[in-house]
């Protein structure tokens, strides 16, 4: 009986000292988890707005609910464009996706220089780009292109190193079991329970996504949808329990509040040093998250808007998940294309001071706006990254945070084997004299990174 006692008592021990590691399901436990270094070490990502929205092509994602509720332009559009008593339902069969290539999209995204992609499986409007055994025969599997849109993009992104996340809506425009719990004020859960969670559990279980990006939570606390024992079982026990990421928008009650990296707004770019990990989702196309038929030259951000988002997101400590909407026959369109591999070439180039790094102590330089700083731990030293937005015009670029010592070195990225010089400026600035280069040897002509070490304040 003694040694029975002594192995019970180690067991319940042991048990419990398990037991302790594991997250429980409050706020509190779940946002003590460390954040999976292989996000904030990736920096870039894309992101893909491609559904039966993508169709029609015209306005944004929420179509069917600015049609329903009589917005004039989208009631104009149907007018003009398809016969009388169309619906938005009728779309899904022309979603037919013919010339969608995974493995020509993987290529794009790794020429992007992007180290993740998340592809909106789900957005309000309901329709799933799986097969998914909840959503009936609203899905790809059952009409449109009648195949696993996810699957296969999925395992070409994987296939060329990228990581692979997921967006899921919480809610629907006008599913009736949720419009059903609206009315009832969100005092019955009908439709997280037999909807949104087990969506969730299918897309955790089958594709293993290393990202989850929850949205739609405009109404309905987070009480209301479960989240807490969903990420309780996503950390303990699922599949990705060791690597997934997930983000801020779980409930109306838990944006920029919880969550493994907030995402706070659309377009969210603060512009100062946060205290928690978060992601700038922004679009290539200044108007819409998905692809329009109506898109022209102008409407799409330069490689020097791009840069300037980017910088200023990275500085401050955030990633950024930048948008395209693919056309409703599967095409990343050209000048979506262009634009990322224009930037993919600048990251080429540029890198060093992107992925991996670390926010400096100084985000903007107050001398010179268009400089954006990062930093990197080296083995003796730190590096640290100017990155500079417009070349001065006299060729000597003035900046205020760095204070050299006689042993720091200046570099200028893609322009390899020459340390720069530098003098102290009238007003106490580090002013750095830029090369007199021939355009064909500028390593960029929209953005140029000054590589500094042994800093007296690195």
């Amino acid at each position: 009986m003694g040694k029975l006692c002594v192995l019970v008592s180690l067991a319940v021990f042991v048990f419990a000292l398990t037991s302790a590691k594991r997250y429980q399901p409050n706020w509190e436990s779940l946002d003590a988890r460390p954040l999976p270094a292989w996000y904030d070490e990736a920096k870039i990502g894309i992101f893909l707005h491609w559904g039966v929205y993508s169709v029609p092509a015209f306005g944004s994602a929420w179509f069917w609910y600015y049609l329903y509720h009589g917005v004039p332009a989208y009631v104009e559009f149907m007018k003009q464009n398809y016969r009388p008593g169309f619906t938005y339902q009728d779309f899904a069969a022309d979603f037919h996706a013919s010339f969608f290539d995974p493995d020509e999209w993987a290529d794009i995204f790794l020429a992007s220089g992007a180290r993740y992609v998340v592809l909106v499986t789900k957005h309000h409007e309901g329709f799933t780009m799986w097969p998914s055994k909840y959503s009936f025969n609203w899905n790809a599997g059952a009409v449109g292109p009648k195949r696993d849109l996810l699957g296969d993009l999925l395992t070409a992104v994987r296939a060329k190193g990228m990581h692979f996340g997921v967006y899921h809506s919480l809610f629907e425009f006008f599913n009736p079991l949720y419009l059903e719990d609206k009315a009832n004020n969100y005092t019955t859960r009908n439709f997280p329970t037999t909807k949104t969670m087990p969506e969730l559990y299918e897309l955790v279980n089958t594709y293993q996504p290393e990202l989850i990006w929850s949205d739609g939570p405009m109404d309905g606390p987070e009480s209301y949808w479960g989240t807490l024992d969903f990420l309780a079982w996503l950390y303990n026990d699922s599949p990705v329990k060791d690597y997934v990421v997930v983000n801020d928008r779980w409930g109306n009650d838990t944006i920029c509040h919880h969550g493994g990296f907030w995402d706070c707004s659309d377009k969210y770019n603060p512009g100062v040093l946060q205290p928690h990990k978060w992601e700038s989702a922004m679009t290539v196309d200044r108007h819409s998250w998905t692809h329009r038929r109506n898109i022209n030259f102008e409407d799409v951000l330069s490689l020097n808007e791009l840069l300037t988002v980017m910088a200023r997101t990275i500085s401050c400590g955030g990633n950024l998940l930048m948008n395209v909407g693919p056309s409703s026959d599967g095409r990343i369109i050209p000048i979506f294309e262009e634009r990322l591999r224009q930037f993919g070439k600048w990251m080429a180039v540029n890198g060093e001071a992107i992925y991996y790094s670390k926010p400096w102590h100084t985000q903007q330089d107050n001398a010179t706006k268009s400089v954006w700083y990062t930093s990197q731990k080296l083995i003796a030293t730190t590096a640290v990254y100017a990155i500079v937005l417009e070349w001065p015009g006299n060729n000597t670029l003035s900046l205020q945070a760095p204070i050299p010592t006689p042993s720091t070195t200046v570099e200028l990225l893609g322009y390899p084997g020459k340390f720069l010089k530098y003098i102290q400026g009238a007003m106490g600035t580090m002013d750095i004299l830029l090369p007199i280069l021939n355009p064909v040897d500028m390593p960029s002509t929209d953005g140029w990174v000054i590589k500094m070490k042994n800093l007296k304040n690195q």
